[in-house]
């Protein structure tokens, strides 16, 4: 999991800097009440010490849980922590411009925001496309550029999203500004937000009512779909869930409630108030140490730092002295607040470049990474952040500080830009596709064929490891592969549509990985070839498990019991499949082999029972590395990108497989020897790169297997030539 940023808004420690400027010309007929309410007692929102430190200490579990700390599980709850601090502060300021104009002005506060998040957010997106270009390969440019200009542009949240669900981006490592997804989750909150209260403001001065009731029926509108929304992607794709702004929002309005309660807090008993804001404060550290990457996370879980931190806001002006502030309002915790948003901004791409840089970081060296990004935090903060926020110019000229943060934008989107023009230059720059013979340089029967062996140079490599990601079977063109989060069958069809033998590819990507040869058997043979894919997902009607995070996956499950319904009404001639999982959940709820084989063999029971006959292909092996990485650093020394050939053995799938297959009549097609005729496994056989990424074949090297598969398949009984 990756983190949130910093509150983005000055706690009110500087005065004056953020008064709004320019309203827009709506009032409302009650404005007494709300300067009633604002004379009655201070406002709640002056500088609040409490609140400053709330910041160091939802910075700090940010800090030490990126740097490794293993005490410190749960400390990604930081990003709760701020969603609550910034609705608080910024809808704080709304409120207090209400009340003080009866109106508010959006290009005063979009300038105010702009001012104050753009130009440290831009320097270190600058600085980080140098850090990247100097030392991170190459290969990883294209997507990290892709990210610098969707941190620039606030929308980076979504492509984490869709990265998160994306197979095809199973290999990527995290990315250097994959922390700025909260303050993209953040500014488009702030989009709804401010249009939400004009809308009321105008309601409330067209019903000649109070605002403020109005303004709770905008920010409930807000949070309670959130809230069910969060709950409910949260436990169907927690990955996806995580970085999506829709599942956030209510966070964010936690504080903002909090905001629009205003000074009333103040009334709140001082006894009531010191236990509230302690528990609060006890909630949010509980959170950090107990919370852990295994807890479905945003969902109702979230709901603890959150309303933990949403009592140390509440309470504070109440608690006095004897609240958090005792400990929170000191000067330690104060300046690490005040530092907070430079210190988040720089600390993660620095771990993450010395990440890839060496190869995996320890804890001590993390925790020194994370001390030493508080100089270039210092920096910024005194350099950048404190000069433009507290400029009187930018300050008094909503246009200026509007025209300052989208010239900071360009500034980070060229930044990006310029990464993807590297990348560009240095694949386009790589030999070109060539023909190659792949597999078919091997003999009839591969295994310890000498041409099969690891050469450390060769004249050149097809597809070149720059382009082995786009080396993908048709699905993905076609839009037909399935993702993690829908349950919806998809299907491509390919070949003799009009054929009478129809041959279906059904399963995870490993038996989409061979599309490429059953096409060309298809047109050969004049098939009609049917392609049912889902990412993760084998066919078996068993229970089954997302790989990476062990939790269930009921789309899945789901779309197994659709599929097998249709390929039973269909009645196609053969069915050909093959898996990467190995294991499924039992009636008990452990995960095990046997509940997959016992899955399997349903599914195909079912299928042969009205006549389909049902063919499995070997999982291949995951060599436990990024292939096509380790060979773009490696041109010249091929020999450090082999893997052992007693992998494919020991792989959990090929394991399951070998154990259905037994007394069922379905044959299993084995072509691991073409793929690795002699141990050390290759990765470039024939001047063809074998693997795309840490476990799928390029499909140049799956089309130079297309005979071998032709005669394997003609001698388990599907003609084949």
């Amino acid at each position: 999991m990756t983190l949130a940023q910093p509150t983005l808004v000055d706690s009110g420690s500087a005065p004056g800097v953020e008064q709004p400027e320019q309203s827009t010309p709506i009032s409302t007929a009650p404005r007494s009440r709300w300067r009633h309410a604002t004379r009655e007692r201070p406002t709640s929102h002056s500088f609040r010490g409490d609140v400053a430190g709330l910041r160091a200490v939802a910075v700090g579990l940010v800090l030490l849980y990126h740097a490794g700390l293993p005490f410190l599980p749960g400390g990604f709850v930081g990003v709760d922590v701020f969603f609550v601090i910034s609705g608080f502060l910024i809808t704080g300021q709304l409120v207090k411009e209400i009340e003080r104009t009866g109106r508010i002005s959006l290009s005063a506060f979009y300038a105010r925001r702009a001012k104050r998040i753009l130009p440290a957010a831009a320097v270190v997106l600058v600085v980080t496309t140098g850090l990247v270009w100097r030392f991170v390969p190459r290969i990883s440019w294209q997507e990290i550029g892709g990210d610098i200009v969707g941190a620039a542009t606030y929308v980076v949240n979504w492509r984490l999203a869709d990265r998160a669900v994306d197979y095809l981006a199973q290999d990527s490592q995290p990315s250097p500004v994959q922390h700025f997804w909260s303050l993209a989750v953040e500014e488009q909150f702030y989009i709804v937000w401010p249009l939400l209260i004009l809308a009321a403001i105008l309601a409330a001065r067209l019903l000649r009512r109070d605002v403020k009731p109005i303004l709770w029926v905008g920010l409930l509108a807000v949070a309670l779909p959130s809230f069910v929304w969060s709950i409910s992607e949260t436990k169907s794709s927690p990955a996806q869930a995580f970085f999506m702004s829709t599942t956030r929002m209510w966070e964010l309005a936690i504080g903002a409630g909090i905001a629009l309660v205003g000074s009333r807090w103040a009334r709140m008993p001082r006894g009531v108030g010191v236990v509230i804001g302690w528990l609060g404060l006890a909630a949010v550290v509980t959170a950090g140490l107990f919370v852990t990457s295994s807890t479905a996370w945003p969902g109702y879980a979230a709901a603890l730092p959150t309303l933990g931190a949403a009592a140390v806001l509440a309470a504070g002006a109440g608690a006095g002295r004897a609240g958090p502030v005792a400990l929170l309002g000191t000067r330690p915790f104060r300046w690490v607040g005040d530092l907070s948003y430079s210190l988040y901004l720089w600390h993660w791409p620095l771990l993450m470049i010395a990440t890839v840089h060496w190869h995996g970081l320890s804890v001590t060296r993390g925790l020194a990474i994370t001390a030493a990004s508080v100089i270039p935090a210092w920096i910024t903060y005194r350099l950048v952040e404190n000069p433009l926020r507290y400029s009187v110019a930018v300050s008094r000229s909503p246009r200026l500080a509007l025209s300052l943060g989208a010239n900071f934008t360009l500034v980070g989107i060229s930044a990006g830009l310029a990464l993807l023009v590297l990348f560009s230059t240095a694949s386009g720059g790589s030999a070109a596709a060539r023909p190659a013979p792949g597999a078919a340089v091997l003999a009839a029967k591969p295994l310890n064929d000498p041409r099969g062996r690891v050469m450390d140079q060769v004249p050149f490599i097809t597809p070149d490891p720059l382009k082995a990601k786009r080396d993908l079977p048709d699905t993905y063109r076609d839009n037909c592969h399935q993702d993690q989060s829908s349950a919806t069958v998809l299907s491509c069809t390919y070949g003799d549509r009009n054929s009478t033998t129809e041959v279906v590819l059904a399963g995870d990507s490993k038996v989409e990985q061979w599309l490429p040869a059953f096409q060309a058997l298809a047109a050969r043979n004049h098939w009609k070839l049917t392609v049912y894919i889902k990412s993760n997902c084998p066919l078996s009607s068993a229970v089954h498990l997302v790989i990476d995070t062990k939790k269930r996956y009921p789309s899945c499950t789901e779309w197994n019991r659709s599929l097998l319904t249709k390929l039973v009404a269909d009645r196609p001639d053969y069915v050909v499949t093959s898996q990467y999982s190995g294991t499924a959940l039992d009636t008990n709820g452990v995960q095990s082999a046997d509940a997959m084989v016992a899955g399997m063999r349903r599914s195909w029971t079912a299928l042969a029972a009205v006549g389909t006959k049902v063919m499995v292909v070997a999982n291949n092996p995951d060599p436990g590395f990024s292939v096509y990485k380790c060979v773009d650093q490696n041109r010249s020394h091929l020999s450090s990108c082999t893997f052992d050939r007693g992998r494919h053995d020991a792989d959990r799938g090929y394991q399951t497989q070998k154990a259905a297959v037994p007394g069922t009549g379905v044959p299993m097609i084995d072509l691991f020897d073409a793929i690795c005729p002699v141990g050390p496994c290759a990765p470039v056989i024939g001047n063809v790169l074998v693997y795309r990424d840490t476990s799928h074949l390029t499909s140049t090297y799956v089309r130079s297997m297309t005979p071998r598969l032709a005669i394997a398949l003609a001698a388990v009984g599907l003609p084949a030539r």
